[in-house]
């Protein structure tokens, strides 16, 4: 069944409610959809979703445009009231709302924290409500019974009466919150947790019977005590110690409930979920303390038979000491170090709220700080970006960018959560909401805190996407920026090592380390690269995030906006080459022309962006161009090189056609003349659509790659020939004079295989190539073409016998005089 489902059955459960007397609701009351008063942790003010949908279903028209609420029952109808049965009802509410157990804690500790926040409300105008001593002490403080299975919550709220308690804890999804922020809204805004009023029943996951103690200003203490089993027990309190004011909850813990009887479990626990309480939250701890006590008879003649020996060794010394000693003062009592086990009050969430505070009025030191306690490690955050966001969702964020990227930051890559903690008035919520930010910034580190976003009832998913899509729409962009700033920063060191004196600046470049942004670049650029793939509205924001190395910064990163910069006039496109090292792509024939005209090139070494080509066409109006595909152009052409270029192709035109009729049709589509290469003979280029001879082999090396499925993605090949080239001229000659037998044919085709490697691609019948070769190999060595191999000589099995004897009884005697060199 689907958290939805249940939700709606919950709500129609509710309805039911209203025929069961006394401590359930009338018939004719409202049920305000859902919750249990200050017991009731639920989200905030935003979170109505439940009610809202109630009151938009009531006000909804039906198919005749008459409105559902002027509808009557029939005059004669014999009317009737639901029943519903409370213990079924607890028993959905308690496991169906809730997917894991540890929140329970969450939702009381939220509970408490709500109760004081209601004193502290009310001590504005009436300070005596607080009374004196330990009473005005505002906290929440967590013991353990270990024998007994007890775990006790106690806080210093506001408390309540025998009637609080009654139509609070007795009445199915009255929250006591609701109530107080509906009393407050004329007056003053004040927000709280708990507006579904049944974070309560959460308790009911790990405990079988739970006693709530509570002590209110006007009323005396009261104890409210049930199983869940649709009955619940009030009485006065004569039995325990006067809280003074607050409630405190006893839970006798369930079985299967054991862990949460562990001082390290509840401490896990409220560094989780409730680390940000504005309340300080207390665990009574016991730890292990040396002390000094007096030395016993028997203990003291131990001690002396042990460092008997010591004091024989350093007798002489010891002695003129004693004699100085004995003049001043007596000898002191002997002690020894004892573990002594003491119990005291521990705080466990010392940690502040710092996203609550203006960004303004925050040290860079207290950021740092908080990183490490929200990662839990000792390293300083990369950067970061404290921010609130003001609209139709309102919340406040800090974001942190960690030193080192997560090892298996793209394992799983698809199904991975961010790394948020999302958080509703200080009280964890989860971070495991896939939707917070896209998956290409998964590695930010943060906190997300909205007073009104949208949760369901059990507060663990959210409901309503629209707000969710304006969060994630707003943290994308302050995280982009944040990113943006990081590059500016190291642009701006840059300019002011180029304006100073060389002697300064090589001073500088000694001392300067690895800028920030190449280290961000160095750990998180595949990050960036696959946000520019899958995020199309900030594709343009990324762009000016890359980084890489070109023909010009072989050494040095450099971004888009510098290599636009450095563009030759008339140069309209930017040129960039993929492949698998950096020395295969410099030294590649593609760029010999390019490189000669002093253009610069991009190298793509990284397989991931063969496939960021394919989605990044064109940055500032300049489309980009591969070096390795066809119709490569450097610029306008004047009449002469149109004129030129026409000669050649007539020229070439008998040796092109000849070529391409060697070579059959699904090997090469063209044969042509180049205008890329310079010292190479020839090239092989593929069609401007299809993969690169790099893509291709990327996409070959694919564990479940399939050949069928891939074969129309693959490009198109063209042979590209150097005329200038003397091995091209001789060809060319050769065919003109109708010499070209099978030797020259075969020539031809270890050219184009040769050109096949050197551009990239992968050979389909090696064992082809490599004949070819041997033959070519064989020719020049003058080898007969009849020449064969010899037969390999077989050695009798009686000789080979012999041989083995002789060779062990030479060993033998080796051993022998080794072993007498080393008698010697």
């Amino acid at each position: 069944m689907g958290k939805s489902h249940l939700e709606c059955v919950l709500v129609i459960a509710l309805c039911l409610l209203a025929s069961v007397p006394d401590a359930l609701c009338q018939a004719e009351e409202t049920v305000d959809l859902p919750k249990v008063d200050e017991f009731s942790g639920a989200v905030p003010a935003g979170s109505e979703t439940d009610s809202t949908t109630i009151q938009r279903e009531e006000e909804a028209l039906n198919a005749e445009g008459e409105n559902v609420q002027e509808r009557k029952f029939r005059e004669n109808s014999e009317k009737h009231e639901f029943q519903a049965e409370v213990g079924r009802l607890m028993d959905i509410i308690i496991n169906s709302l809730y997917s894991n157990k540890d929140i329970f804690l969450r939702e009381l500790i939220s509970n408490g924290s709500d109760a004081l926040d209601k004193i502290r409300f009310h001590s504005l105008t009436e300070p005596e409500v607080l009374g004196e001593g330990e009473n005005a002490q505002m906290d929440i403080r967590i013991s353990l019974d270990k024998e007994n299975k007890i775990l006790k919550i106690r806080d210093r709220g506001v408390g309540m009466t025998k009637d609080d308690l009654i139509n609070n804890l007795g009445t199915i999804a009255k929250s006591g919150t609701s109530a107080f922020l509906e009393q407050m809204q004329k007056s003053g805004d004040l927000n709280l947790i708990g507006q579904f009023g049944v974070g309560f029943y959460s308790v009911y996951l790990v405990a079988d019977y739970v006693e709530v103690i509570s002590k209110h200003n006007d009323n005396v203490q009261w104890i409210w005590e049930s199983k869940a089993d649709g009955n619940f027990a009030i009485s006065e309190d004569t039995e325990n110690e006067d809280l003074g004011r607050g409630t405190q909850i006893n839970i006798h813990l369930k079985e299967d409930a054991a862990e949460y009887a562990d001082e390290a479990k509840l401490k896990e626990l409220v560094s989780k979920y409730s680390e940000f309480i504005n309340f300080p939250i207390y665990l009574h701890a016991s730890k292990e303390v040396s002390e000094e006590v007096p030395l016993e008879e028997g203990d003291e003649i131990e001690e002396e038979e042990e460092e008997e020996e010591e004091e024989e060794e350093e007798e002489e010394d010891e002695e003129e000491e004693e004699n100085v000693e004995d003049e001043e003062e007596e000898e002191e009592p002997k002690t020894k170090t004892v573990k002594k086990t003491v119990w005291e009050w521990e705080l466990l969430n010392d940690t502040k709220a710092l996203w609550l505070r203006s960004a303004g009025d925050v040290e860079e030191e207290e950021y740092k700080k908080f990183y490490k306690s929200l990662s839990k490690t000792e390293e300083e955050p990369m950067a970061y970006s404290h921010f609130k966001a003001e609209g139709d969702v309102e919340f406040k964020t800090i974001l942190f960018i960690p030193p080192t990227a997560p090892s298996d930051m793209f394992d799983n890559y698809h199904s991975r959560s961010s790394a948020l903690k999302l958080y509703v008035r200080r009280v964890f919520i989860s971070d495991e909401f896939e939707e917070l930010v896209p998956k290409y910034l998964s590695f930010l580190k943060g906190i997300v805190d909205s007073d009104t976003l949208p949760l369901n009832v059990s507060r663990e998913m959210l409901q309503q996407h629209s707000s969710l899509k304006t969060i994630k729409k707003k943290l994308v962009r302050k995280a982009l920026d944040m990113i943006r700033k990081l590059a500016e920063e190291d642009e701006d060191k840059e300019e002011e090592k180029e304006d100073s004196d060389e002697e300064e600046a090589e001073k500088s470049e000694e001392k300067v380390k690895e800028s920030k942004y190449d280290k961000f670049w160095k750990e998180y650029g595949k990050a960036i690269k696959l946000g520019i793939i899958e995020d199309s509205s900030n594709r343009t924001r990324l762009a000016k995030l890359l980084r890489f190395y070109t023909s010009k910064s072989e050494d040095k990163l450099v971004s888009l906006e510098e290599y636009v910069e450095r563009m030759k006039d008339g140069q309209k496109q930017i040129y960039y080459l993929a492949g698998n090292s950096m020395d295969e792509v410099k030294n590649s024939a593609f760029l010999e022309r390019l490189l000669k005209k002093d253009l610069e090139v991009i190298y793509f070494t990284d397989p991931l962006d063969e496939y960021l080509m394919q989605h990044l066409t064109e940055y500032d109006d300049k489309k980009f161009a591969n070096a390795s595909k066809e119709d490569l152009k450097f610029g306008d052409k004047d009449d002469e090189e149109r004129s030129r270029e026409k000669e050649l192709k007539e020229e070439y035109k008998e040796l092109t056609k000849w070529w391409k009729n060697i070579l059959t049709t699904e090997e090469v589509e063209n044969v042509k003349i180049s205008n890329r290469l310079a010292s190479s003979p020839c090239i092989v280029v593929t069609s401007k659509y299809g993969w690169s001879a790099n893509m291709e082999r990327i996409m070959k090396s694919q564990a479940m790659s399939s050949g069928s499925s891939s074969s129309y993605m693959k490009g198109r090949k063209t042979l590209e020939i150097n005329p200038r080239h003397p091995i091209i001229k001789d060809l060319k000659e050769r065919v003109a004079n109708d010499d070209h037998g099978e030797e020259i044919q075969m020539l031809a085709k270890v050219l184009y295989d040769t050109a096949l490697l050197e551009s990239g691609f992968m050979l389909e019948d090696a064992k082809s190539f490599s004949s070819k070769v041997f033959s070519i190999v064989r020719n020049s060595l003058d080898i007969p073409v009849d020449a064969e191999v010899e037969e390999e000589v077989d050695v009798p099995e009686e000789e080979e016998t012999i041989m083995e004897v002789d060779e062990e009884e030479e060993s033998g005697e080796e051993t022998e005089e080794e072993e007498m060199k080393d008698e010697l």
